[in-house]
């Protein structure tokens, strides 16, 4: 069990060091004895204890009361006060400090290891209160923002599929051959556009709430990294050209498959997107005995300085991405993905140069 550590302000020598003494004895650390409300507060600082004893009535500007609001304001570390006597003022600006215990002097040991414990109890259930808060107060903003995104994305595909839908009700049998089949692949379009924005908002939802879960199988990667490669090439256009190096006819690994698409599928479709002049869309794999490792570069417009900082937070888009359309998803699922199975990602972006995403992923 790690110590508990704390700090004695007490301005009478004899008093701190008995103090001192009585918490040693039920098995406290403590970490400093200072005599004034301003080395209080400094010592705070340093030393960063779990709790500060403070008597009240402190010589100097800075009496037991105000350091004490200091202290906790600025740090978050409970305060007990301790005390011999007050006037009833003091005793009200205690009370309205709202302290984590209160000792009158002279006090009992037993009186003392109690009054500690009980102020550490409601400072750790204040503290998971609060990060329950926060946590909801994320998982609201996160709900919004995805409502917002489902709501921007679903909207001009099912605007799409009902224009068509109703021209080749209306007018099917008018349109020559090749005109009815654009229609149907722009419906195509959009209907796989539709599920492929659900299927993220969908799996962020699952990785915030912990509720994503890595299950690998036994898999060929060659063969699967292939199929991928190969599912891209009708949809990329004459400008790009798709590589993938790979000096392994076979490799069998226990990895998540549908985990593993999405790292694929996100990176790669990034690195198509975001070169819209074109060139070379580079996939290089390598297959160790405990791990695999995977580069996938292109020669895009790069990322500005300031976004790498923020690549992976949900939502987030680069300033030079244009009209380039996204939901700023993809990267965060990406990272969540490689999280699962213990992997590392890392990326190398210039401006007008381009993008190197690195995954290593142990088997």
């Amino acid at each position: 069990m790690t110590e508990i550590k704390i700090l004695v302000v007490e301005d009478e020598l004899i008093a701190a060091e008995s103090l001192a003494l009585d918490l040693k004895r039920l098995g406290y650390k403590v970490i400093g004895i200072v005599d004034s409300g301003e080395k209080a507060i400094n010592k705070t600082d340093k030393t960063k204890p779990d709790l500060v004893l403070m008597d009240i009535m402190l010589k100097g500007e800075v009496d037991g009361i105000a350091a004490a609001d200091k202290i906790y304001n600025t740090f978050a570390i409970p305060v007990i006060y301790l005390t011999a006597y007050a006037d009833a003022n003091t005793l009200e600006r205690a009370k309205n400090s709202s302290p984590y215990g209160y000792l009158v002097k002279p006090y009992k040991a037993v009186e003392l290891n109690s009054t500690i414990q009980v102020a550490l109890q409601k400072y750790q259930e204040e503290q998971q209160i609060q990060a329950q808060l926060a946590q909801e107060k994320d998982n609201s903003l996160l709900k919004s923002r995805a409502l917002a995104v489902a709501s921007h994305d679903l909207r001009n595909p099912l605007t799409n599929i009902l224009g068509y839908s109703e021209l080749l009700r209306d007018y099917g049998e008018k349109f020559p051959p090749e005109k009815r089949n654009e229609y149907f692949d722009w419906i195509k379009y959009s209907v796989t556009h539709m599920n492929e924005s659900l299927e993220d908002l969908l799996l962020i939802s699952k990785a915030e709430e912990g509720k994503l879960i890595c299950e690998p199988e036994t898999l060929d990667i060659v063969d699967f990294f292939r199929h991928i490669i190969d599912e891209f090439k009708p949809s990329i256009t004459s400008q790009h050209q798709l590589i993938f190096n790979c000096h392994h006819q076979s490799y069998l690994a226990n990895i998540d498959r549908k985990l593993l698409r999405h790292i694929l599928n996100n990176l790669i479709s990034n690195a198509i997107k975001y070169s819209p002049s074109g060139g070379k869309i580079t996939l290089n794999l390598i297959c160790k005995q405990n791990q695999i490792f995977f580069q996938i570069q292109d020669e895009g417009i790069g990322m500005p300085e300031e976004y790498q900082t923020k690549i992976f937070q949900i939502f987030e888009r680069a300033d030079n991405v244009g009209s380039i359309k996204g939901n700023g998803l993809g990267l965060s699922i990406v990272k969540k993905a490689v999280d699962l199975h213990e992997g590392t990602i890392k990326f190398k972006s210039q401006e007008d140069v381009g993008t190197t995403f690195t995954v290593t992923i142990p088997t």
